[in-house]
């Protein structure tokens, strides 16, 4: 019963880390309708970076938020290349994205090497239930559940929110009210790099985070996404949790190798689901 409730707790933790990846697919998606591959490589900034300042005797907190918004920055960068020229086609945008994902592997090893970094963040571990849980797992779960419930409220209630919101769902009503469409296009790249560079924060205490980790990161926090169609913050974090857990328990009770193919079968099998969904809709008599 511990191992399970081990499992479980880690399988939630894992699963937060990659919503809250997943939140950035869907804040750039459902504003610019493009797939950011590039997301991966802002947590991987942040957490080399998070591990260099922290090695620099900067202390726990400061470290961490600079971290996070060297990712938004550069996640502002990467929007402005994506996007900035106004006209860009989606699929551009996503094979400019790749491209700078690739880029920044060459980037990333100057700076910071080839080896694998990683930091405490919350030393020690608690007692629930006769299972020994490290104190970073819950601290985990506690910031993703609060950051998705502030995400909620910003989409949901303030200006800023309805605004990308609007852009979101009518680009062409949106600049009639006045909205400037490409602005917040960028504001949605800054924010998916806020997200992905507070992921990888959370994550590099849990497991080393190298120049290339961001394909781990990208593919599982892309298959969260999926779940909610690229659009729904909600459903990716219950994809991600879907997701945590499912590998987390493979890993547990079969082997850790196996933790990628099922993320990638996951992915697979909604996206089957959701196109024969399409299809049987499309399908139906007027």
């Amino acid at each position: 019963m511990s191992a399970f409730l081990t499992y479980l707790i880690t399988g939630l933790a894992l699963g937060c880390s990659f919503a809250l990846v997943a939140s950035g697919f869907v804040a750039i998606h459902r504003v610019t309708g493009v797939v950011n591959f590039a997301q991966g490589t802002f947590a991987v900034v942040a957490g080399l970076m998070a591990g260099s300042l922290l090695g620099r005797g900067l202390p726990h907190g400061l470290a961490e938020i600079l971290a996070i918004l060297l990712a938004g920055a550069v996640g502002l960068v990467v929007g402005v290349i994506a996007i900035g020229k106004r006209g860009t086609p989606p699929l551009a945008s996503l094979v400019i994205t790749l491209g700078l994902g690739i880029l920044a592997y060459a980037v990333e090893i100057i700076i910071w090497g080839d080896q694998p970094i990683s930091f405490q963040m919350v030393p020690g571990s608690v007692d629930i239930a006769g299972a020994p849980i490290l104190r970073q797992y819950l601290v985990v779960i506690a910031v993703a559940l609060v950051t998705f419930a502030g995400l909620g409220l910003f989409f949901g209630r303030s200006y800023l929110g309805k605004a990308l919101t609007a852009c979101a769902s009518n680009p062409y009503a949106a600049r009639l009210a006045g909205i400037n469409v490409m602005r917040m296009g960028l504001l949605a790249f800054a924010l998916g790099g806020l997200l992905g560079g507070l992921a990888g924060v959370l994550v590099t205490p849990l497991q080393p985070v190298a120049f290339d980790s961001d394909v781990a990161l990208a593919t599982n926090g892309f298959a969260a996404a999926i779940f909610g169609g690229l659009n729904r913050p909600g459903l990716a974090l219950v994809g991600g949790l879907v997701l945590g857990v499912a590998e987390a328990f493979v890993a547990g009770y079969l082997s850790g190798s196996y933790q990628t193919e099922v993320a990638l079968a996951l992915m697979l099998a909604i996206m089957i689901w959701r196109a024969s969904r399409r299809v049987s809709v499309a399908e139906e008599p007027a």
